[in-house]
């Protein structure tokens, strides 16, 4: 089976990192294929910032997102740039806090409100990323979260192994069962 997904939002936001830790969690730890590429604009924080996921149980001979299963949209711009390529079917995940009003036709929508549960809940917004991509793994199972947990224990610094841990553990719970 092949899951091809996109992961965007804005600079600072952690979508890279969301789709370094998939395709890690993939590779290294569930015995799957994966490729990711990204994309991000000159700006530090703010600009677009976007990652291809592709996660496989067989070999991947086409490495290109065209019509990804799943959308993750953490910025109103993602659905801009984005939402037209999704498959007709697909599943799209967005941050509530961040796109008020989604479209609603065409797709399963699971909707998280992933900054508030970062800030408030974690305390620190740095981890909205894990909170989506736990929703991403509870809705989808893509990957399993064991493998998740063990990328994020090689992938973040020590001191904030923890906290990201916690973020991916209230996305997961949010997720729709």
């Amino acid at each position: 089976m092949r899951t091809d997904l996109i992961i965007a939002g804005v600079g600072g936001q952690g979508s890279l990192m969301a789709g370094t830790l998939l395709g890690t969690a993939a590779v290294v730890f569930d015995n799957k294929k994966a490729l990711q590429t990204q994309s991000y604009s000159s700006e530090l924080r703010g600009g677009a910032a976007v990652t291809w996921v592709i996660v496989s149980d067989e070999e991947i001979t086409y490495p290109r997102v065209v019509h990804p299963d799943i959308l993750i949209a953490q910025a109103p711009q993602a659905i801009v740039r984005y939402l037209s390529q999704l498959k007709p079917g697909g599943i799209l995940i967005v941050d509530s806090d961040m796109i008020k009003d989604p479209p609603r036709n065409g797709y399963e929508l699971i909707q998280v409100p992933a900054t508030s549960i970062a800030s408030k809940e974690i305390g620190n917004s740095i981890v909205t990323n894990l909170v989506v991509l736990g929703a991403l793994i509870g809705a989808t199972q893509v990957v399993s979260p064991d493998a998740v947990e063990k990328a994020i224990h090689i992938s973040v610094p020590k001191s904030k192994v923890d906290m990201n841990i916690k973020a991916f553990h209230r996305g997961l719970e949010h997720a729709p069962k």
